[in-house]
Formats: structure tokens, sequence, C-alpha cells
């Protein structure tokens, strides 16, 4: 490796070279705090000196003589085909130019035979065309409002003229408020472009993205998915870079990803990776942090060759990347407003399944024909594991997500077709497992028959009977009470979802089961004996009779209605739907240990048919 270090003062890092800004670099992030910072730094070493030498002229002789130097970091370039590219280092030297353009105002302002002096240090003559030397390409109309004093400074190029604009307003504040006459403002510009300075160290292009990880893992650390892009990107020619826009096709894939949470795409290569490279859990665990150094060890780059292989990399972001991106920001996309052919997406996510992002990705692959049928399976076949493993109180958090990589390998590169095969597999699996004997049925009676607030979290409680209620709805050809995502999110006192239980806590309940308190609390908590109600009121009636309750469940959900006697009046949908999947709905005119059996049972036919197989 050829690395060539050169110490420079501003004067000379700003004089007749054009930095472009190479892809390996951010938008320009520094914010008023690494500003402010930055501004202390110079003032502080620039105020003792001055304070000594006040009455002495400015001038370079006497700044060289009288004040000391003061270091500034490094910044990294390397040249291609006569271009220079800022590797690292474009936060300091973008706020450097913002200096230097107040500086200029400043002179002007105070009449001073600086100010052409410092106009040059901000833009020159380069060849035919005069430039920025800080050549921010995309964000050229702001750097040149800026440069212009002009009222209105155009930022809709996107962050980086943002943050010139903010910066700018809090180094002319800063500036402002430091030099307040002439005579100390000439002194500081002949300080600032004599005495501060900068070690300028130029690589070689096959080095950039080694040198790039080294220096930013000491200082601030770029996220995971920065590094890696300066590893690929940095073995394509620069030439066939701009050509194909590989440049851009990586931001827009991290675009696409990242509207949905700040740096998503680090979550996505994580998922990406034990999809398409993880047959367990434990194996998956490497691609939890440093995921990015993983995918160029010998193993990985014997699978994805992306070391050193210009080729396999442009394969990479023009197919992989690109496709398996763009699925995920569409899983994204049904996970956050429930569509009726992919709707299952959205109720895992209600239930915080992130596992669907990974079964997804395993199951497809590159622009695969069967993707929206995959997504269909492995989201309703993802919920109906869940659910059914929670109700027949078989759900344990470890075996469930090692169940997740073997199904995940099971569905890698497969049909459609597979999808069932393997979750069902699974599923009776991790019964067994449970039970400690073979399990051939994936729903018996027996195993739901006690399920009961006490097996499940509330959240899944309420879940599961937004799930009931959305089921009858749509069997009566009638509109919702209320959301799915309303009955499982939504909490609190006045206008949230609360469990309540059927059969009250009194004495003349208690008498139904031979005061037996064991048994009474026990059977009262099955999920046949509570329902869904909203807001305070419906607590505040826990112990009332069960007369009196039954009134207050008209105009509630679907479910709790067919307690009463008027649902059951003049309701063809209603009948039609019983009598089509052969429900036993009847009303309760009292409520006992009989009629929490019924409602059990009752539901467990309606779990047989919402959460059924599906091929």
């Amino acid at each position: 490796m050829d690395i060539a270090p050169d110490k420079q003062n501003i004067d000379r890092v700003f004089s007749n070279t054009t930095y472009h800004i190479d892809f390996y670099q951010r938008d320009y992030k520094w914010t008023d705090e690494p500003v402010r910072r930055l501004i202390d730094d110079i003032f502080y070493a620039f105020e003792e000196t001055y304070k000594e030498h006040v009455v002495l002229d400015p001038g370079p002789e006497i700044i060289v003589a009288k004040y000391p130097w003061y270091y500034l970091n490094t910044y990294v370039t390397n040249t291609i085909d006569g271009r220079v590219y800022v590797v690292d280092g474009q936060q300091r030297l973008t706020t450097l130019t913002l200096i230097l353009i107040k500086l200029h105002h400043m002179a002007v302002s105070f009449q001073s035979d600086l100010a052409d002096w410092i106009k040059g240090k901000i833009a020159g003559q380069d060849g035919f065309k005069k430039r920025f030397w800080m050549n921010h390409e995309r964000h050229l109309e702001a750097l040149k409002a800026l440069f212009e004093d002009k009222d209105q400074i155009p930022t809709d190029s996107g962050l980086t003229a943002v943050n010139m604009l903010d910066n700018y307003n809090i180094i002319a504040d800063a500036l402002d408020e430091r030099l307040t006459d002439k005579h100390k403002l000439e002194t500081f510009v002949f300080y600032f472009l004599h005495r501060l300075v900068l070690i300028n160290l130029s690589v070689e292009q096959t080095d950039v993205p080694m040198v790039f990880e080294v220096i930013n893992d000491r200082g601030v650390r770029l996220r995971p998915y920065e590094i890696l892009k300066g590893k690929l990107l940095g073995q394509i020619e620069k030439i066939e870079l701009d050509a194909q826009d590989f440049n851009g096709l990586w931001e827009r894939c991290v675009r696409s990803v990242n509207r949905f949470k700040p740096d998503e795409i680090d979550t996505f290569f994580t998922y990406f990776l034990k999809a398409k490279f993880a047959d367990t859990r434990k194996l998956a665990q490497r691609f939890d942090n440093e995921y990015h150094r993983e995918m160029f060890k010998k193993d990985m780059n014997d699978a994805l060759g992306l070391d050193h292989d210009a080729v396999r990399v442009k394969k990479f972001l023009s197919e992989d990347f690109r496709y398996y991106t763009s699925l995920y920001a569409k899983i994204w996309n049904y996970a956050g407003v429930r569509k009726p052919a992919q709707e299952h997406v959205y109720f895992n996510r209600l239930n915080e399944m992130d596992s669907q992002f990974l079964l997804i990705l395993s199951a497809c692959t590159v622009d695969d024909p069967e993707e929206e049928e995959k997504i269909r399976l492995v989201s309703y076949h993802l919920d109906r594991l869940f659910t059914l493993l929670r109700l027949q109180r078989a759900y344990d958090s470890n075996e469930f997500n090692d169940a997740v990589y073997e199904i995940s390998k099971l569905l890698r590169g497969e049909n459609a077709s597979a999808i069932p095969v393997a979750f069902d597999q699974q599923l009776l699996k991790l019964l067994s497992l449970r039970r400690g004997l073979p399990v051939s049925d994936p729903f018996e009676y027996s195993q739901f028959k006690n399920t009961s607030v006490t097996d499940v979290p509330t959240r899944f409680t309420r879940y599961f009977f937004a799930r009931v209620d959305d089921f009858m709805a749509r069997e009566m050809k009638v509109g919702p009470k209320h959301t799915i995502d309303e009955l499982v999110t939504k909490t609190g006192s006045k206008g949230g979802f609360h469990i309540e239980h059927i059969v009250s806590n009194n004495a003349a309940n208690l008498a139904l089961y031979d005061n037996n308190a064991e048994r009474f609390e026990v059977d009262r908590n099955r999920l046949g004996g509570v329902l869904l109600l909203k807001g305070k009121d419906n607590i505040s009636s826990n112990n009332e009779a069960y007369a009196q309750k039954l009134k207050s469940y008209a105009g509630t959900l679907y479910w709790n209605e067919t307690l009463r006697d008027d649902t059951y009046k003049s309701k063809l949908d209603f009948k039609t739907m019983m009598t089509g999947h052969k429900l036993k709905f009847e009303a309760c005119r009292s409520f006992g240990p009989a009629e929490v059996e019924k409602r059990q049972k009752l539901l467990f036919d309606m779990i047989s048919i919402v959460w059924a197989p599906a091929s």
C-alpha cells in the first residue's frame, strides 16, 4: 500500500485543487455540536496569543513568528483520471469552507483588502471552469447562494444543503461575536489560513476501502452499511461506476428501506444474510453486529464472492441488492396498512412477528415470479404457527426462534408449494416437544380446553378476540365495530380495550362452583369466560350480576353481542354464518360453568376456521 502524507495549511489546502465528494462519503451531517466544538478549538488557540500581540499589525510574518500552528486532523484523498476525491474528511473541509465564506463576507463589510484573497480560498479557476474547491456537485445552488450572501438559500437538493445553511448560521453568529473589529478579523484571517494545519493522506484506489474503514473505526463510527458501501463500490472502476450509476443504485435502494426507520438498511442486511446463509439461530448470531466484516470472511466470500471481484460485486448490486431491498420495502408497506391480499403481514406486525422479514427473504429468489404468493403463504403460516402454539399453551420463545431458522432453511430456493409443508412440520414438532409424545393433529380441543387469560399475554388475548370479531364481521357482510389495530394496541382507561370476566367475582357466582375458589378462578379465566370491552365503565361493572352486565354488551363487539337474545332476531347473515360453518351460537340468559364450556368449544370451532390449514 502506498500512502503519501502531506502537511498543509488552509491556504494550501484550498488553493488549486478541486475536491470531489467520493461515494464513500455520507451527506454533510455535522450539526451544531461538532461545528461549535471546531470553532471553540480554533479560537482557543488564537485568542490566547492575540491578547499578547494585539498591538501588532496583522501580516504573514507576524503570524508565523508569534502564533503557534494548530493541528486540525487528517483528510484522505485519492486521485483518479486527474480528479481528486475526498475519501475521508468531507465534514471538516466543508465546515472550513463555510467559515471561509463568512470571513469573506466580514472582510467585504469591513472593507478589508483581504477579501479577494479569502474569496480565492473558496472558489477558483480549475482549467476552463470556475469551481468551488469543495465541489458539492449536487448542492452547488445552496453553496453559491451562501457565497453570494443571498436572503433565500435553496435546500431542496437534500440534507447536505440543509446542514450547510444551518451550520453557516451558527458560524456567522459565532464569528460576529468574536471578530468585532477589522484588526482582529484580519489577524484571524492570517492565522486561519497560515497556522491551521491538516495532514493530507493520498492513497491508491485499491487501498481506499481499507483506509476508509480504519480511519472511521478511530473516530465517529460510520454505520456498517456505510462502510460496506465503500468496500463494494471501491472495487468498481470510476468510469464504470459513473456510467452505470452504481452509486445511484445504492442510494436509491438504501433510501427505499431507510424511509421506514433511520438506518433500517442495517437491519435489512442482517435479515438478508441470515435468510440466505444461516441454517440455525446460533449460526445467525454472527451477523448481528459487524455483518459488513463477516461478509468478507473466507466462508462467506466462497458464497458471495465480493472480495476483490468487481464482476461479482456488480452482479450483487444490480440483482440481489436491488431485488431484496425492494422486497423488504414491500413487506414494510404490507405491514403498515392492511391490504386484503396480504393482510397476514399486517397481522404479524401487530404480534411483533418480525421474523416474517427473515422468512420471506428466505423463500424468495431474485425477481421471483411467485413473490406475492410466497409472501401470502409465509405470513399466513407464521401467524398460524404462532397463534396455535399460544392457544395450546405450547409456545416457548427459544424453541419458536429455533424453529424459524429450521423453516428458513427448508424454504430457501424452494417453490411456494413447499411453504405450508415446512410450517406444518415445525408446528407438529414443537407441539410434540412440549407434550413429550408424538402429535399428528395441529389443533386439539383437549389442549385448548383450559387455555385462559393467565396462559397468554394480554396483547395476544386482544389480538385473538380482534381476529374472532373480524371473522364474524366478514362472514356477516358488515363492517367491523373497530379496526384490529385499535383492538390490539389501544389501551388506557378511557378509550382503550380491556379484558373483562363474564363471571363476576361475587358470592352468588362462587356458589355455582360449590364455593371452590380455585376451580372458580380457573374457570372464569378461560377464554370462553372473558370478553374484550372498551372503556372504564365496563371495568367498573366487573362485579355486577350477569343480568346487569348483559345489558352493557349491546353495541360492543359482535362476539360479545352473541350472549344476548336480540342478536338472533331477524339477522339472516348471522344465521347464514352459523349454518354455513356449523357454529353453535346461542344466547346465554345466565352464565356459569356450563356456559363457559360452551363458549370455549365455540371458540375452538371458530379458531379451526380462522386458522385453518392453507395451501
